[in-house]
């Protein structure tokens, strides 16, 4: 479990392919891996990975087939720079919100302007993720935990402030550019909720609401 904040930026120093896999190097510098050991979880991009082999200035990641095809880790390659973040510890401070780095699929940046010393950025999502999105929710970008401004259909925009711009790698980003999207766990887990795991309807009606115990009969005269 991580919480949206990056702890440092790294870059990928090697790929090696091992049939539809890949083991990728990653170097962020010696702050973050001063306790890094075999075996734990960073999140990579705000994709959760293993730490294998780590050393004084990087670590090896074994990455899926299954997730090369679903994140933006399959089109990165040697040079480009990475979000990187520890898995948090009970201690933490909770800064940003759960993030789980389990990818729920690929956005667009299709907008990018500067607003006095902040950036914006327009990112459109897939439809299946637009109605997880929601105004002055959380929603993590390539492992940065921010929040949403408006909403607009499948986009949506987030302001962007120096600090952050600065310490991650969203200063690269342009209009084109994939980003990995996790949308907010509540949203996800309340939909299943609601819905018993049906496919979700366009709407939450309040039939739907008594049904799984959030409201009162709508049908019942008893409950009037």
């Amino acid at each position: 479990m991580f919480t949206g904040l990056v702890e440092a930026v790294g870059h990928i120093a090697r790929v090696d392919s091992h049939g539809r896999d890949r083991r990728l190097r990653i170097e962020p510098g010696a702050e973050l891996m001063r306790d890094l050991q075999p075996g734990d979880s960073i999140a990579v991009a705000g994709t959760c990975l293993t730490a294998v082999d780590p050393d004084a200035t990087g670590f090896h990641a074994d990455v899926s087939a299954e997730t090369l095809a679903h994140t933006s880790l399959g089109g990165r390659g040697v040079g480009d720079r990475v979000n990187l973040e520890r898995a948090l510890l009970p201690t933490t401070r909770l800064g940003g919100h759960l993030v789980s780095g389990h990818v729920d699929g690929l956005g667009e940046i299709v907008g990018r302007e500067a607003d006095g010393q902040s950036w914006r950025l327009l990112i459109r999502v897939p439809d299946t993720l637009a109605r997880y999105v929601a105004p002055k929710g959380s929603i993590c970008v390539d492992g940065i935990s921010l929040t949403v401004n408006e909403v607009d259909g499948a986009v949506f925009g987030v302001n962007i402030v120096p600090h952050t711009m600065a310490m991650t790698t969203l200063a690269d980003c342009a209009p084109g550019d994939p980003v990995n999207i996790e949308v907010d766990l509540i949203a996800r887990y309340l939909e299943r909720l609601l819905t018993g795991g049906d496919a979700p309807a366009a709407g939450i009606t309040r039939e739907t609401l008594a049904r799984t115990g959030f409201a009162d009969d709508a049908t019942d005269p008893k409950a009037h």
